[in-house]
């Protein structure tokens, strides 16, 4: 058995264990009983160290249903024991007896079958023969395994693609399972078989070779676990057994049994032998393998360690739920692989959610709370969600283990883009916040504004108000809505809150309160009707299931048939409320319209109409109209009986509205009347309104565009037009050349129309044409954004898709409008932020307004550019927007020097700008290859085109030109990267490679961005760490691949193939090797340990505080793992992992990427918001998807590419 002398035992049975098992007696074979009653001291004089193996003669005899160790099944052809798992075709249970049966026969035979099991499980095509085995000692057979590895390819079983392969892990775990199982009784006490499986699992898992390596480890880990069940039932039966020996012992003379006692006696004894091996067997493996694999330079080996350890302590928490085993997990969980980090959190959930344990993990606990709460904001999503689950279980165990600001930190998760994130911090909240119930909350009536609901409603206001992100309230109750949508769904309770007058000693709701009331309430409606998140956090919509679409209906007519009743209500008395008002108009949307005649509801539609007719009669805001248009648009629907009920309202409403408009426009443009402020807000109020309807409703029969026309030609005339009124009667006017492009369209005009919208269309452009010269910045804002779309509208594009007959309505732009709208681009977008003074209407200071600004200028420019992409102007023009770019950024050199701040937001929107351009050359390589590399050569020469001012041992001027180059770096061919280094190093002199100061980062960011890729050493430990498929063996050298795709031959005189083809042979000078960074080297261990704080509770074994003794100067250099020695290898000493924090501030983030480190913390994004004011604390990013232009903007570089070749001279 394995009994080291060395390894002392950690396992402490408990002489109770709570189990549902009562007796041992059916646990035993009858036989296997027997023969052990008959087994003595004397049966432990055979017993042999770990690493020894029975040295036992040839084989006598084949075993049963085996020929030559290969498996016979039915008569079928023999099949090794590997090709038996790997099929999956025999159960497990039947090929582990055959195999017990042949170990009786003859165990040499059989363990050998089973040593070549687990070498071909590693992919090893080698086999270890009898006389290997007899004769070779574990090390020497696995360097001749190590020998005949197959070196073409690094997969191997484990990590091999494909339903066969994946269906093997689990079939491979499941015979190691069931081989302890079966052999629990008899087989593994032999002190053989063990030993010898052991023996061989520990050798491989020191082996250099990744598959080895990796697949005895997980096999070891499996055996430990089958171990751990074992010990488990022995600890069961020694307590029942004790239990029945103190029971027979207590009976007084007469009736005690003495034959029972010493029965009892003797059995205890073996159980307590039996025991002892087990844990030797348990201690080998722990530490000969899990020890040093937990480690391991692969995630994945890793990763098995922590998930098995996590098994062990849920499985057998008497013996391993303590500090010296879950000082590892504690460890682990600062891995940087976050598959680690995650099985790490995994374990620990199973260990959380049973409540019985949370006394033994209170240490645990708060050593290592910081690190799991800091763990919500991983980088890697799976982490952060299991983090707040882990959390959310730690809340249920006790509320007093998290402060207030742990709680805070997770709370604003639930406003988080990625939508597990958002629920999982949702489920913390709710179970925070909401499910503690007090005595005096229990006789709470079920609905109402007195009901438990009412106060949790409250209670979800009151957080949405300090959360401060008042536009994100969809995002708050998607966060909720899994575990919380009963409360979002008492719409009763809603209503009586914002109805009902308060009760006495109650406090009222504030009007902020009311408004985001109504806002949750809007948003609750508006999930349970449409069924899938908001936008941003989904990838689409999904299909719904049939309880789903059950429930979605069902939720839809509850909430018809009560906000039938409640809506107008509710809108009588908020009617001069705007925000509030507009939030309310929106839930007719989300109506079963059948309701309204079948729920007999037709006098509250009555009183909804009115209420509606008010409201436009008395607002005159943007959103409130148009929530007033699209409400009408929602009712009027054909489908129903009500239709004709509302149509009539809706046209009363419109008749009266552009009556009221003609009559105020008549007055208004009287000849020799000056008009008054009181006429043009009348007007202004009226057109506003008409514009709101006519955006969603038809309004060609009023004949719009006349009166209209009319009021923009005497704004040009007079000059003295009020903006507001200019802008609505662009807007106005363009909605009336829109409908009638829709009905002509449809094929159901005449010819006559056709001419009529042609001549609308270009007078109309005219008009917009000849107010891009205005002196008002607005008007011409909005004239050249109708201008574009227009001129996109009718564009020679509109004839596509069978609508030939479109084509006399094609408009293309002339020369002069061309450059009238190219002008403006230049003069209104590209400008410094400080001088656009009339956009922001003087509030300068004001943060929002700047960025409401900035958005507007992209949105300009986003606008010209479709023009560009789809050839409705010179596509030369482009040239000028890429020069403004050129422009800002020797601008911003000149002013900052070579030693601004990379991170500045300035720097960062070019350097952003340079990826969406290096994403237009696509995926084709070859096709970019020329224009890829001119970019690079040219831009290495303007980087070191002028010297620094300050003389020599400064950088260059234009250096940090290398940091926008360097995003192209991607594009380019493994051997141009070469060729283009190389070119690179040309300008470099030897001092420039030995410069590390932050003004030279640009250099040393743009050779590493060269040398990237350049060394596939998928052979290398550390590959690991980035590549799922490497192997950690070293390769032999190979020649050249002659099967490498090649260029297409042609003409190679262009000057880019000219100068690649010269810079093969340019002499590279004497440089210095760029420091290769690897994460096993040896560190400080003050460095290496996340936490100082823990050090004193889990106490480091011998080994440990002598590698804590070593001088600090043995620390200092960066030395290589030699794989050679075990000593150094593969992190062999009892420490913490090798492993750093994912977890970065943003004042340390910069400094981090300088030391080579690309772990970032993961950021959450907001969804595009309206009201930045309101968020203030928010620090603007110019490159977050709120603040981003249309997609289609990023679209324009692509034009770029055949242009950059021919502005370079000139810029």
């Amino acid at each position: 058995m394995i009994a080291a002398q060395e390894l002392h035992t950690e396992f402490q049975f408990p002489q109770e264990a709570d189990t549902q098992l009562s007796s041992d007696t059916d646990l035993e074979e009858p036989d296997v009983k027997n023969a052990k009653l008959g087994k003595g001291k004397g049966g432990k004089k055979g017993k042999k160290a770990p690493g020894e193996k029975g040295k036992c003669g040839a084989a006598k005899g084949a075993g049963l249903g085996r020929v030559n160790g290969h498996h016979r099944e039915n008569g079928m052809e023999n099949m090794t024991l590997f090709e038996v798992v790997k099929m999956g075709k025999s159960a497990t249970q039947s090929v582990v007896d055959d195999w017990i049966e042949s170990y009786k026969n003859d165990r040499d035979i059989a363990l050998l079958d089973l040593i070549n099991f687990f070498i071909q499980c590693s992919g090893c095509k080698g086999a270890v023969s009898a006389e290997m085995f007899r004769h070779m000692q574990n090390s020497e057979i696995i360097r001749k395994m190590t020998e005949e590895f197959d070196e073409d390819s690094g997969d191997y079983p484990l990590t091999m693609a494909g339903p066969l392969w994946k269906k093997f892990k689990s079939s491979f775990c499941e015979f190691i399972g069931v081989l302890v199982r079966q052999c629990q009784y008899s087989i593994i006490y032999d002190e053989y078989m063990m030993d010898t499986v052991i023996s061989l699992l520990t050798g491989l898992s020191d082996s250099q070779v990744r598959a080895f390596r990796h697949t005895s480890t997980l096999a070891a880990m499996k055996l430990m676990t089958a171990l751990v069940n074992v010990a488990l039932n022995l600890s069961i039966n020694m307590d029942n057994t004790q239990r029945q020996y103190e029971a027979e012992r207590n009976k007084v003379m007469a009736k005690r049994a003495n034959d029972r006692l010493e029965l009892l006696l003797q059995k205890r004894k073996e159980l307590q032998e039996n025991q002892d091996e087990i844990e030797n067997m348990m201690n080998a493996i722990f530490k000969g393998v899990f020890v040093h694999r937990y480690r391991d330079a692969i995630a994945e080996i890793r990763a098995i360690c922590i998930e098995e350890i996590g098994v062990w302590m849920k499985m057998y928490s008497d013996a391993f739920l303590n500090d010296s085993y879950l000082k590892y997990v504690g460890w682990t969980m600062h891995d940087k692989q976050g598959e680690v980090r995650l099985k790490c959190l995994t374990a620990l959930q199973g260990l959380y959610y049973n409540r019985e344990l949370n006394t033994r993990l209170e240490l645990f606990t708060s050593r290592f709370k910081d690190r799991i709460v800091s763990m919500t904001l991983d980088k890697e999503y799976d982490v952060a969600v299991q983090a707040i689950k882990l959390l959310t279980l730690v809340l249920h165990s006790s509320d007093e283990v998290l402060t207030a600001e742990d709680c805070e930190s997770v709370y604003h998760l639930v406003y988080s883009a990625h939508r597990p994130v958002a629920v999982a911090a949702g489920e913390f909240l709710y179970k925070k916040l909401f499910s503690h119930r007090g005595p005096e909350e229990e006789g709470m009536p079920r609905r109402g504004r007195q009901s438990l609901n009412g106060n949790l409603i409250k209670t979800t206001v009151f957080f949405f108000l300090e959360s401060e992100l008042h536009e994100h309230g969809a995002y708050l109750v998607d966060s909720l809505w899994e575990c919380a949508s009963e409360l979002l769904k008492d719409w009763e309770s809603t209503i009586s809150l914002l109805l009902d007058e308060p009760m006495p000693g109650e406090e009222a709701l504030t009007d902020r309160q009311e408004t985001a009331l109504i806002e949750v309430m809007l948003c609750a409606v508006r999930q349970a009707c449409e069924c899938h998140p908001p936008v941003g956090r989904g990838t689409g919509k999904r299909v719904l299931t049939a309880k789903e679409k059950k429930t979605q209906l069902d939720d839809r007519t509850r909430i018809t048939e009560i906000f039938a009743v409640a809506l107008p209500l509710l809108l009588a008395k908020y009617s001069v409320d705007a925000e509030k008002v507009t939030n309310l108009l929106q839930l007719p949307q989300f109506f079963d319209l059948e309701i309204y005649t079948t729920g007999r509801l037709e006098k509250h539609l009555e009183s909804l109409l009115r209420q509606i007719r008010e409201v436009v009669e008395k607002h005159t805001e943007t959103d409130v109209l148009e929530a007033c248009s699209m409400t009408y648009h929602a009712l009027c629907n054909e489908e129903f009986t009500i239709f004709n009920r509302v149509d009539i309202a809706r046209s009363q409403l419109l008749d009266e509205l552009v009556d009221k408009f003609n009559r105020l426009l008549e007055d208004f443009l009287q000849e020799g009347e000056e008009p008054d402020e009181d006429d043009a807000y009348q007007v202004l109020s009226t057109l506003k309104r008409i514009t709101a309807f006519h955006n969603a409703h038809d309004l060609s029969k009023w004949d719009l565009f006349t009166s209209n026309y009319k009021l923009l030609n005497t704004g040009l005339q007079n000059g003295d037009m009020p903006e507001q009124i200019v802008i609505h009667a662009m807007q106005c006017t363009h909605y009336v050349i829109l409908w009638n492009l829709a009905k002509v369209s449809e094929g159901s005009s005449n010819k006559g129309d056709m001419v009529t919208l042609r001549k609308q269309m270009r007078a109309f452009c005219l008009m917009c044409q000849r107010y891009l010269t205005s002196v008002n910045t607005t008007v011409k804002e909005q004239a050249f954004t109708i201008l574009c779309d227009a001129l996109m509208i009718f564009s020679h594009q509109m004839v596509s898709s069978g609508r030939e007959q479109l084509e006399p309505l094609i408009y293309t732009p002339d020369s002069s409008l061309q450059a009238e709208l190219l002008n403006f681009i230049l003069d209104h977008v590209f400008i410094d932020q400080d001088d656009d003074n009339n956009s922001t209407d003087g509030q300068q200071d004001d943060e929002a307004s700047k960025i409401e600004a900035l958005h507007k200028r992209r949105n300009l420019l986003a606008a010209y550019c479709k023009l560009i992409i789809y050839n409705v102007v010179e596509m030369n023009t482009g040239a000028d927007i890429f020069k403004q770019y050129m422009r800002l950024f020797n601008e911003m050199l000149s002013d900052l020097g070579c030693n601004f701040d990379r991170s500045s937001s300035s720097f960062c929107g070019i350097k952003e700008l340079a990826r969406r351009f290096s994403l237009t050359f696509g995926l084709d390589q070859l096709k970019t290859r020329e224009a890829i590399a001119m970019l690079h050569k040219d831009g290495i020469e303007f980087a070191f085109k002028e010297p620094s001012p300050q003389g020599e041992g400064n950088p260059p001027l234009n250096l940090a030109f290398l940091d926008i180059l360097s995003e192209f770096s991607s594009k380019l061919l493994r051997q141009d990267k070469k060729t283009v280094h190389l070119y690179l190093e040309r300008f470099m002199t030897f001092q420039m490679a030995l410069q590390r100061e932050d003004c030279w980062l640009p250099l040393i960011s743009y050779r590493n961005s060269l040398q990237a890729g350049g060394d596939d050493d998928t052979m290398s430990v550390m590959s690991g760490y980035s590549s799922r498929g490497s192997s950690i063996r070293s390769k032999k050298a190979k020649p050249a691949s002659t099967g490498k795709r090649k260029l297409p031959e042609g003409d190679c005189s262009t000057d880019a193939q000219v100068w690649m083809n010269r810079e093969q042979n340019v002499q590279t000078p004497v440089m210095m090797p760029s420091p290769h960074l690897t994460s096993t080297v040896l560190r400080d261990p003050k460095k290496m340990r996340p936490e100082e704080s823990y050090m004193g509770v889990y106490a480091m074994t011998s080994e440990q505080q002598q590698h804590q003794a070593l001088p600090a100067q043995q620390h200092h250099h960066q030395t290589p793992m030699d794989y050679n020695r075990r000593g150094s290898g593969l992190m062999e000493d009892d420490e913490e992992p090798i492993v750093e924090d994912v977890m970065m501030s943003s004042e340390d983030r910069l400094e981090d990427l300088n030391e080579g480190m690309d772990f970032d913390t993961m950021d959450i994004d907001l969804p595009p918001s309206k009201n930045r004011r309101e968020r203030s604390e928010l620090k603007p990013d110019y490159f977050d998807p709120s603040s981003i232009m249309d997609d289609s903007v990023g679209i324009y570089l692509s034009i770029v590419m055949s242009t950059v070749l021919n502005i370079e001279k000139t810029i």
